[in-house]
C-alpha cells in the first residue's frame, strides 16, 4: 500500500512506536523540520513597573460573593 500511494507530492513517513511519547515527539520534530522559517529581530521588550494602586490582598478575609475552593489536604 505504501508504495502504490507515496509519492513526491503527499510521501508516506512511518515513525516507530514501540515507545508512543518517543513517536509523538519524532512525529512533531519532524513536521516542525518540513515547515520552512527564519529568525524575526524582535525589539527588546522593558514592562512599565508595577502600580500599586487598587492592588489586590488574597490574605484579606472573605467578602461577600467570594467563593473558595475548600483546603482538603
Amino acid at each position: 500500500m505504501f508504495r502504490a500511494t507515496s509519492s513526491k507530492r503527499a510521501p508516506w513517513h512511518i515513525i516507530r512506536s514501540d515507545a508512543k511519547r518517543r513517536a509523538r515527539l519524532n512525529g512533531i520534530s519532524h513536521l516542525l523540520k518540513l515547515i520552512p522559517y527564519k529568525r524575526v529581530q524582535r525589539d527588546k521588550v522593558t514592562p512599565p513597573k508595577r502600580s500599586n494602586q487598587g492592588r489586590y490582598n488574597d490574605q484579606a478575609g472573605p467578602r461577600a460573593g467570594d467563593e473558595f475552593v475548600a483546603e482538603r489536604y
